[in-house]
């Protein structure tokens, strides 16, 4: 297995989703119909911050990613995202992030540094931490599964509507985050997760 991975790569692969689904987010966004806009905007940002201090270690990225995204935008959105930058990169070490790290990172992001809207009973998240495991083929992955994905009911329901695997991860990790508090803040966040649990699968498989 890889040493860890990139930030630039994961923020470039979310910002490449984002960009993907612009309009889609845009139309779900009924009040201001620029939610595509902000999330390309903002995880432009951040790409561009973690490219600047490429050479730093994490924490200083992240931190740095935090504040240009403060005097970039000024949207909900943005704000969220910045406080978790700023929250993870107090949790992080070194140059490269590893799997459990970059889920750790996940949450954050879609919680502005807090914890997560709910917490599953303890039977409920270690399914869902097994079941994450195993769809990422890292079978030794220490994947805090009660911070990760904690919504085992909401997995099911997705499931039941046809969605893949991942898809149904990304949907039942967004519902217990701040960013699944509206339709088109939960769309970004599933976009965001589903590409980082993509990436996340094929860093496992290497």
């Amino acid at each position: 297995m890889p040493e860890g991975i990139n930030l630039v790569d994961l923020f470039q692969t979310a910002a490449g989703a984002l960009q993907n689904h612009r309009q889609e987010l845009n139309q779900a966004d009924s009040y201001n119909m620029n939610h595509g806009d902000n999330m390309v905007e903002i995880f432009e940002v951040i790409t561009q911050a973690m490219k600047s201090k490429q050479n730093a270690d994490a924490p200083t990225q992240l931190e740095y990613a935090a504040q240009l995204l403060r005097q970039k935008s000024n949207s909900g959105s943005a704000s969220v995202y910045a406080d978790g930058l700023a929250s993870a990169s107090k949790e992080v070490s070194g140059s490269l992030v590893s799997p459990d790290m970059a889920m750790n990172l996940l949450q954050k992001l879609m919680n502005g540094g807090g914890a997560a809207a709910e917490k599953p009973a303890a039977s409920s998240a270690a399914g869902i931490g097994d079941l994450l495991g195993g769809l990422l083929g890292g079978e030794d992955a220490e994947l805090d599964s009660s911070d990760l994905l904690g919504a085992g009911l909401a997995f099911l329901q997705s499931k039941q509507s046809g969605d893949d695997n991942l898809e149904a991860l990304s949907k039942a990790f967004i519902s217990t985050t701040q960013m699944g508090s509206s339709d088109h803040r939960s769309q970004s966040g599933q976009l965001v997760t589903n590409a980082v649990l993509q990436m996340l699968a094929s860093q496992l498989k290497n």
